[in-house]
């Protein structure tokens, strides 16, 4: 029986390159001069660190341009407040979200239960699997998914003929 999978991950490699790149950029720019802006990457979250608001929020911009030259959908960030630290800087954390969570996954659940397609789906973990008899019905899943969420980027793969 044909089937996919709907899962919601951020490339680490394409996050890890970018990252990379904001660092480099704000080490070398005239408005950053003499500060000590950059981002550090652990395993499930990015830190930002700047001297001031404003060059937190010019660093979050940088970033944010990078992802998008490294296809790196931004709603996979979770942005959190900026946090005050010692010697008048300033820090922010932003969370990387995977998985898709199970409210989420029950709404997906529904809405394509709900569409009268000829589907099955059920809920792994943080991952949806999608199975019909037709090919035909698992790609019209795909375009109502497309059309109706888009809080998360969904991404469609282990498709299994």
């Amino acid at each position: 029986m044909p089937s996919f999978d709907i899962v919601s991950e951020a490339k680490k490699v394409e996050i890890r390159n970018a990252v990379n790149q904001t660092n480099k950029e704000t080490s070398t720019r005239f408005d950053f001069k003499g500060s000590n802006a950059y981002v550090d990457l652990t395993d499930d979250n990015l830190t930002a660190y700047a001297e001031s608001e404003f060059q937190i929020n010019q660093v979050y911009d940088v970033l944010a341009s990078k992802f998008a030259k490294r296809n790196v959908d931004i709603r996979f960030f979770d942005i959190g407040v900026i946090e005050k630290i010692g010697g008048g800087k300033v820090k922010r954390l932003i969370k990387i979200k995977t998985g898709i969570e199970s409210e989420m996954a029950k709404k997906i659940s529904s809405i394509l239960k709900n569409s009268k397609v000829k589907i099955q789906t059920s809920i792994q973990g943080d991952t949806v699997r999608v199975a019909s008899a037709k090919r035909d019905a698992l790609q019209e899943a795909m375009a109502i998914l497309r059309k109706e969420i888009t809080t998360i980027p969904l991404e469609f793969n282990n498709f299994r003929d």
